[in-house]
């Protein structure tokens, strides 16, 4: 069982512990959760969701809270800790130095960090951010606020750059591709009420019970309900099978509640094919809804010919499950009225990723399930404000509504050709093309593939400014060629003025001002780092920069420039929390040229795997070749590792790799065997076996210490790369 008694242990640890007071004063303040996209908190206090629903908080908010309450580096730690030490040191000690709380430089050529004065910071951006503007550039994270967030794209827009790479690159860019080519948005075309309206859900590609936990409560209340949960994943996860949430004590504590309904496991890659066999089994068995496809939908016949003109054996063979399953889970879906398809990196981070969310919404529209309450698409955003990021412009894709608005507001015409996602950035740094970079928020090193790439690329560029509130592994690894300048803000909840925040389901929050528990910081806001940056670099016109300061007067910009964000003009007079306008959709009409959704024709894989001998072994190695899928543990936030291990998988640390033990047995292996595992990018050493269920042929290790197997495979249309399908070697 997932979550549980030990749920409630780590609560009672933290909460009663000599910081406890401080956590529960911070879990009750009005401010968004810092961890995942569900965006608890808010006008209604810390507890609270967008329905005024109470007991909204999980181990994943009080995590990140005490991480962020950890006291201050001490004034000498760099001069006692060279960089060659901080380099060895892992994500989770990183983590643990504590709370950054002086800006700090690293010089060309010196072995470590010293402390550095604001006068001269601000002296080496302004030069450095007057490059030309093609060669500056930002990446960000979903860890900041949405004023902050249009204040850096109007900034670097400003200059002529579109460099504007985020972590949603790296990881959900094929949902907004997909659900913008298909309806017209990309993002959730559901809310929190429609999904609790819903009796079915079909959740693919997501460990929610580590990741997402209040997801959890939703499906709970849906099988209470009576509600049918279809479970995708190559990787059983036990908190998807049952778990135990101290939302509902009484059935859930001591034996957990049901979660899955079916449990499917395919081969990594191989979605698509699922999707497409359960179509097929729509339509043998006259389940398809054909009055809402005439009515609603584009294309859909030729998408109804492909489906027909595959064979059942081309389906099963190239995804590893029985036609009898994959019937079984059609006739679930037929008997619900409303189906919720939800979806997170399992799906998003594989190489034909945008086909893979085209055939989900091809599924969930042969069905109707799109357009009316309790159904419809909803990706599972993983960082707590990463999608309103997007929607305040920092992305590549501007929409040409936000351009027009912006070049009004700005007074002249906006650069056309695309910028810099997170992938093009690393390469195009790799080639000497990036002089300048600001990171506000994230991990640029540690969340790439081929870490090697990785840090030679960030060490090509002149200058690296990242803004952060604790260490990470990307400031002992990313070092820039001249200067790397780390300026250390506020939590989210420590702000000294009012901010934003969007919910993954597109509902924006409110943050009250805070306090840092950091009384002798020398800390700056992100807003005052980023208004005072661009007055130097823009001067007063057309804009008065420093006036920005005043987060009053950035909402009201974003009211008159980002679609749907009208509300947010007046959100300090009316405390009016909502849900932005335009995305959530009770009836199939939709933003597209024809008002109907686009179906899309979605060709299957060609999934196979290389061979020992082509990763350079003889073949009278012992080993094999898998389909290594990358993740996260139970206790872990993106990049940033709470906890070593994770109890669920019974992983006792991160240098693990997750096998079938019929996989491992039929070469010899035996558990907690240690093994090499080698990627077309680098080798891992002294990796210890742990046996799990998982779909034979395939293999799980932790993100991001196994980015450095793999380089990087793209998905052409969003810029993502393919971590969850890596052929690696592993042998004895």
């Amino acid at each position: 069982m997932g979550g549980g008694l030990p749920l409630v242990k780590y609560w009672a640890e933290k909460t009663l512990s000599p910081k406890g007071p401080q956590i529960w004063k911070t879990l009750m303040h009005k401010s968004a959760c810092l961890s995942c996209a569900w965006g608890t908190g808010g006008q209604k206090g810390g507890f609270v969701n967008e329905l005024e629903e109470p007991l909204q908080r999980c181990m994943k908010s009080v995590e990140a809270i005490a991480a962020e309450l950890q006291p201050g580096l001490a004034p000498h730690f760099f001069d006692q800790s060279n960089l060659s030490e901080l380099q060895h040191l892992t994500s989770m000690e990183a983590d643990h130095l504590g709370r950054l709380s002086f800006p700090v430089i690293h010089r060309a050529g010196s072995d470590r960090y010293e402390r550095i004065g604001w006068d001269e910071i601000y002296q080496i951006a302004e030069t450095a951010f007057k490059q030309p503007a093609e060669r500056v550039a930002s990446y960000s994270s979903g860890r900041s606020s949405n004023e902050a967030a249009y204040l850096l794209q109007l900034m670097i827009r400003a200059m002529g750059s579109n460099n504007l790479a985020d972590c949603s690159d790296l990881c959900h860019a094929p949902s907004s591709v997909s659900l913008k080519t298909v309806f017209g948005t990309g993002t959730s075309l559901v809310s929190l009420e429609s999904l609790q309206q819903a009796d079915g859900v079909v959740l693919i590609g997501s460990n929610a019970p580590a990741n997402h936990p209040r997801l959890m409560n939703e499906l709970i209340k849906l099988r209470d309900r009576g509600g049918t949960v279809i479970v995708i994943n190559p990787m059983r996860e036990v908190g998807l099978l049952k778990f135990g949430s101290p939302a509902f004590p009484l059935s859930s504590l001591m034996q957990g509640s049901e979660i899955s309904s079916l449990f499917l496991q395919p081969i990594p890659g191989s979605d698509l094919a699922l999707f497409m066999g359960i179509q097929k089994a729509l339509l043998e068995n006259d389940w398809v809804t054909f009055d809402f496809l005439k009515a609603h939908t584009d294309n859909w016949q030729a998408v109804i010919d492909q489906v027909t003109q595959t064979a059942w054996e081309t389906i099963t063979t190239t995804c590893g499950v029985s036609q009898e399953e994959i019937e079984t889970a059609a006739q679930m879906i037929q008997r619900c009225q409303g189906v919720v398809f939800a979806w997170a990196m399992g799906i998003t981070q594989q190489a034909n990723s945008v086909d893979n969310i085209f055939a989900i919404a091809n599924t969930a529209l042969m069905r109707g399930n799109v357009g009316k309450p309790g159904a419809g698409m909803m990706p599972i955003r993983g960082h707590s404000n990463v999608q309103g990021f997007g929607s305040m412009g920092v992305t590549v894709r501007l929409k040409e509504e936000i351009r027009q608005a912006l070049e009004k507001l700005l007074g002249r015409s906006l650069k056309r050709e695309p910028g810099y996602d997170a992938r093009a950035l690393i390469e195009a740094a790799d080639a000497g093309k990036v002089d300048s970079l600001l990171c506000l928020g994230g991990n640029l090193y540690a969340a790439n593939p081929d870490l090697t790439q990785a840090k030679r690329s960030l060490g090509n560029i002149d200058t690296i400014i990242y803004l952060a509130t604790k260490p990470n592994l990307g400031h002992f690894h990313g070092l820039a060629r001249k200067n790397t300048i780390i300026i250390p803000v506020y939590a989210r909840f420590e702000n000294p003025h009012k901010t934003t925040t969007e919910s993954g389901n597109n509902f924006v929050r409110l943050n009250d001002e805070g306090k840092t528990h950091l009384k002798d910081g020398d800390l700056i806001s992100e807003i005052e780092f980023l208004t005072e940056l661009a007055h130097r670099i823009h001067g007063d016109t057309p804009i008065d920069w420093r006036k920005l300061q005043d987060t009053r007067y950035v909402r009201q910009l974003i009211a008159k420039t980002i679609p749907g964000y009208e509300k947010i003009g007046e959100i300090d007079d009316t405390k009016e929390e909502f849900t932005i306008s335009g995305r959530i959709f009770l009836e199939p009409k939709f933003p597209t040229p024809s008002g109907k959704a686009q179906m899309q024709l979605t060709p299957l894989p060609a999934l196979t795997l290389p061979t020992l001998q082509d990763f350079g072994l003889e073949s009278s190695t012992s080993g094999l070749v898998l389909a290594l899928m990358t993740g996260r543990s139970y206790s872990q936030h993106n990049t940033v590792v709470y906890k070593e291990g994770d109890r669920y998988r019974k992983m006792p640390h991160r240098h693990c790799i997750l096998m079938n033990p019929m996989d491992a047995e039929q070469v010899g292996f035996v558990e907690h065997q240690r093994v090499s595992v080698r990627g077309n990018a680098g080798q891992m050493d002294e990796i210890e076996i742990i046996y799990g269920d998982v779909r034979s042929g395939a293999g799980l290790m932790f993100y991001p210490e196994a980015n450095v197997l793999m380089k990087a495979r793209i998905e052409s249309r969003s810029g993502t790369p393919a971590y969850k399908r890596v052929p690696v070697a592993v042998f004895a």
